[in-house]
């Protein structure tokens, strides 16, 4: 039997997330979404009202990923595919998108941002390690492809990262079932790459923001596929709080 792992879990997560801390933090993602609109980066306005509130580093790394500048949400949101289309090839942020499902399927702590994507607090640090969420992860994304009925899915792996190999043999196996064609390239520059296609799949602002089009898959895994889940839901705090 295989070694039950959850991923992206910490267990500070029920204090630093609780009712009240999230109320704290709603108050800190006013501010630092604020201070993103008049230009400032992300690390001096997280760093700054972060030591305002007192907030822990995971905390800061939540509003780091979660809260977006007016201009950069409008971007992605016009960019976004809301219906994909029959026979298109979908370019994926290999990592960042089975890493979001493996937290999701653990139950830990995941993030449903202002810009509407889904955000994990796990940190790859360059090591990775197939757990027993892996091949449930891959097979849910394959579950979603198969109903948008695309022609081919390319998955992008970092080179760097530990275990890349491994994971592409897991993912040619698992959606070798299905009708479309499966790609995997495990290449160094990953992001590089990717900001340059269109139907990207990735919650990596970066890559969102400079990407042709993205389509928002693990948002729709998790919403269709695995239900209520308990976000810490920065995309309401924005209806309630920065309006």
């Amino acid at each position: 039997m295989s070694t039950v792992v959850k991923r992206g879990f910490c267990q500070d997560d029920p204090k630093e997330f609780n009712s009240g801390a999230i109320e704290k933090l709603q108050k800190a993602g006013k501010d630092v979404q604020y201070l993103l609109n008049q230009g400032y980066p992300v690390k001096s306005a997280t760093t700054f009202v972060g030591n305002h509130y007192l907030l822990s580093e995971r905390q800061r790394l939540a509003l780091a990923r979660a809260i977006s500048a007016d201009e950069a949400i409008a971007l992605r949101k016009a960019k976004e595919v809301v219906t994909v289309s029959e026979g298109c090839t979908v370019n994926i942020d290999g990592f960042n998108t089975i890493i979001s499902l493996e937290v999701a399927l653990s139950e830990s702590l995941l993030l449903k941002c202002m810009d509407g994507t889904v955000r994990d607090l796990a940190a790859l640090r360059g090591t990775y390690r197939l757990i027993d969420k892996t091949d449930d992860a891959i097979r849910l994304i394959g579950r979603k492809f198969s109903e948008y009925k695309v022609g081919k899915a390319v998955f992008y792996l970092d080179a760097p990262v530990s275990n890349s190999g491994r994971l592409k043999v897991r993912i040619m196996e698992l959606l070798a079932e299905y009708d479309f064609e499966v790609q995997v390239e495990v290449i160094n520059q990953v992001d590089s790459v990717l900001e340059k296609l269109d139907n990207v799949i990735t919650g990596d602002a970066i890559i969102l923001d400079k990407c042709i089009s993205w389509i928002n898959l693990n948002r729709q895994i998790i919403d269709e596929y695995i239900g209520q889940y308990p976000y810490v839901d920065f995309e309401s705090f924005q209806e309630e709080y920065f309006r």
